[in-house]
């Protein structure tokens, strides 16, 4: 219990948290939709997916003043390199919440504008590679525990880009499935620290 205390106490402990919740919504609603009868349910769970999601961007509205007092701080380093890659650095961190929050108030009015429904066998055709490649990274990296979580949170992390981007298009199951696992990974990642891949 203690230890489910100290994790959620953090902000990267609970946004994976509900990471996880939201990617799960979207997972269960995409192989919930073809069957008769879970109208209701698969309704109820895209509605918790859009609150989940709004709620996890409002969150990330705080890091945007975090990092402007970082900024601030950084600009009193009494050294000047120091000075000078601090300040960009947290710079850059704020403008990517910025840019980050009107991207999400553009999607929301364009995933409101289009919504497409697609059969769930679309979704296990479009996981088979990545399960023969999951597999075979699992059999190559065993060895080495953070870099194959790393290595695999970074693979799932990816869909959703190359499917917003129109690179490869994906469906909200395969979307889903990605984000869920990512997830998983990085709650692993945040309760145990030893996991975490060290680029140091």
């Amino acid at each position: 219990m203690d230890a489910f205390a100290r994790f959620t106490n953090q902000t990267q402990g609970r946004d994976r948290l509900f990471r996880a919740t939201q990617y799960t919504c979207m997972l269960l609603s995409y192989l919930l939709e073809p069957h008769a009868g879970k109208e209701k349910v698969v309704m109820k769970l895209k509605k918790l997916e859009s609150s989940v999601s709004t709620g996890r961007k409002w969150f990330r509205l705080g890091n945007v003043v975090h990092a402007v007092q970082a900024t601030e701080q950084s600009l009193h380093a009494t050294d000047l390199v120091p000075r000078v890659c601090l300040t960009l650095a947290n710079l850059n961190r704020v403008l990517y919440f910025i840019c980050d929050t009107v991207l999400w108030m553009e999607q929301v009015a364009h995933d409101r504008a289009k919504r497409k429904k697609s059969p769930s066998q679309e979704l296990l055709e479009e996981t088979e590679w990545l399960q023969s490649f999951l597999l075979l990274l699992f059999r190559s990296l065993r060895k080495h525990p953070p870099l194959f979580l790393d290595t695999v949170k970074n693979l799932c992390d990816i869909l959703n880009p190359l499917h917003q981007l129109g690179i490869y298009k994906s469906n909200p199951g395969v979307i889903g499935l990605g984000g869920l696992v990512s997830s998983i990974v990085g709650i692993i990642t945040v309760a145990c620290p030893h996991m975490k891949l060290n680029t140091h």
